[in-house]
């Protein structure tokens, strides 16, 4: 079994939102990322979507989106993202899923010795610079959330058993400082950590860096050049 993953597609075939505007990257991403898909993930193998998923508003309008989703092979494993509007209850957006594809929200799912967990984050501060207050109530509310998809992760691993969080926001600063959320993988041993949100020249494109121990992985789809990253879990 491998992991896979990458983020923020921004899927749009029943919500014509181009995102070509923001690139010649962007051109038939999609397609772009189905056929590298195709060439590496097997059914046995998991593949985590790290939020963003779709442009839809509503979840029935999701439904195409992630069809096309559940169409490939391997477990697939979301996560909203902040532009994830159809996202509407946890029992809901499960109840349309397609087979084989796994919702994250607040929780944890064991696939034989790989556990994933993971909640959308938020911002982190930046040193020096003022937070708004709604910004530091949500940061501090993610970091509940989080904990409770950790504590959930951490009753389900046994001996030998690794786990892997996702968050869609990146988990520290444009510092890599320290953070709530960088604080909690290390007090629940996480293995490694996936997150995206971030896209374009303009942002930093350190894809792979590692803090404590762990490696997290930056999954931007366009920072990929619309290619799988594989996790490494040896």
């Amino acid at each position: 079994m491998k992991v896979f993953a990458i983020s923020d597609p921004h899927l749009s075939f029943d919500d014509l939102k181009p995102m070509n505007i923001f690139g010649s990257v962007w051109d038939n991403h999609w397609e772009d990322i189905v056929r590298n898909w195709k060439e590496k993930v097997s059914d046995d193998d998991i593949v985590l979507i790290a939020g963003d998923i779709s442009w839809a508003m509503k979840l029935e309008d999701a439904k195409r989106d992630l069809g096309l989703i559940g169409a490939l092979k391997g477990k697939k494993v979301l996560i909203r993202g902040n532009h994830d509007y159809w996202w509407s209850s946890y029992k809901k957006v499960k109840e349309i899923l397609p087979e084989g594809v796994y919702a994250i929200q607040n929780n944890a799912i064991k696939f034989e010795s790989v556990i994933i967990c993971g909640s959308r984050a938020w911002s982190v501060p930046e040193l020096g610079v003022e937070t708004d207050e709604q910004d530091i109530k949500l940061y501090e509310r993610e970091k509940l959330r989080l904990e409770m998809s950790l504590k959930e992760a951490k009753a389900l691993q046994e001996e030998g058993d690794i786990i892997i969080a996702m968050t869609h926001f990146p988990p520290f600063n444009s510092r890599y400082l320290s953070s709530h959320y960088t604080d909690l993988f290390k007090e629940y041993g996480v293995h490694s950590v996936v997150y995206g949100h971030l896209h374009g020249n303009s942002s930093r494109t350190q894809l792979i860096h590692e803090k404590q121990g762990i490696n997290y992985y930056l999954t931007s789809c366009d920072k990929l050049n619309n290619v799988l990253q594989e996790i490494q879990i040896d």
